[in-house]
């Protein structure tokens, strides 16, 4: 599953995003009050006829969101222009069926009702097209943050530095630690615009958590609560593995005993809780938190805190298979 669709300016919205649908629904009766107050000669005449206006409105702008979520795969296999027609047309649809349905006067104003429905869907698509353009520099800022943030320098020099302490004595272990550290940068050099399941996202992350096992040692223990995790979910690649580094970079080198780490996974939730040691940038979670909200939009968060001498970092994103 990709999303580099999202990442060009000729791309119709995702009409299943929690995002996108709120903008729609706000923009829809900004633009009805917006005409109203145009034409009223006072606030509250304004009021009241916007109500009677949004009372006609509402049950055509519910139909055509519930149209556009089921025909959401396939406006997204359209050319921009098609997917955009298809759209109008919808909207021209619904609300034409509903008025004559709904209005009791048969054809009257039908013709002002069309022409509101299509000013509607074509302001909103504009848009909503904008805020794409204005995400592409965002999203080529953040790609590159990604890069230069995701692994810092000092990890592959020290995991380069415990695998020659290793090839003579477990010349294995070493290889094993190679292979390891190769399809970590592998995926790191990789585009980043498309889903990964969970299950390749937490073998990664146990590769990276064997690296630094390497040098820390017993001083590293991490717990994995994995048993509810779905692992045919679908999520950005290198988003879990800035954690466990943070944790790892911030929670259990500075201490002098044994630092745990959990890693907890559940339907809709990732949870990690550390030994709070020193305090970071916050770099890589702003790094994480961007690309969440370029990914999902308004349907993923990420929230810090500290409650008892641990640090503790939830997120949350939404749960989609490749089957959805």
């Amino acid at each position: 599953m990709s999303i580099k669709q999202n990442f060009t300016s000729d791309a119709l919205p995702d009409f299943r995003n929690l995002g996108v649908v709120a903008r729609i629904l706000i923009g829809v009766n900004a633009l009805a009050f917006a005409t109203v107050l145009a034409g009223a000669p006072g606030w509250d005449l304004a009021l009241e006829r916007f109500l009677l206006v949004a009372a006609g409105m509402e049950p055509a702008l519910a139909v055509t969101l519930v149209a556009l979520y089921a025909l959401s795969p396939t406006l997204a296999r359209l050319r921009y222009w098609q997917g955009v027609a298809l759209v109008v047309a919808i909207a021209l649809a619904v609300s034409g069926v509903l008025h004559v349905a709904l209005s009791g006067d048969g054809t009257e104003g039908l013709a002002r009702t069309l022409a509101l429905a299509a000013v509607a869907a074509l302001l909103l698509l504009a848009y909503l097209r904008l805020l794409t353009r204005a995400y592409s520099p965002a999203l080529a800022e953040a790609r590159l943050q990604a890069l230069q943030s995701r692994i810092r320098p000092h990890f592959l020099f020290n995991s380069l530095n415990a695998v020659l302490s290793l090839i003579r004595r477990d010349p294995k272990r070493a290889e094993r630690a190679l292979e390891d550290l190769a399809d970590l940068f592998r995926v790191l050099m990789q585009d980043n615009r498309s889903f990964v399941p969970l299950a390749d996202e937490l073998a990664l992350l146990e590769r990276y958590a064997a690296l630094e096992a390497l040098r820390l040692g017993e001083r590293l223990s991490v717990t994995w609560e994995l048993e509810a995790a779905p692992m045919d979910a679908l999520m950005p690649p290198m988003v879990l593995q800035p954690l466990l580094e943070n944790a790892v970079y911030h929670g259990v080198e500075p201490g002098a005993g044994q630092g745990r780490v959990l890693v907890l996974l559940d339907v809709g939730i990732v949870h990690q809780d550390v030994h709070a040691h020193r305090q970071g940038n916050r770099m890589a979670l702003e790094n994480i938190r961007e690309r969440l909200q370029l990914f999902f939009d308004a349907e993923a968060s990420i929230a810090m805190r500290i409650a008892d001498g641990r640090y503790i970092v939830e997120m949350e994103m939404p749960y989609r298979t490749s089957r959805a």
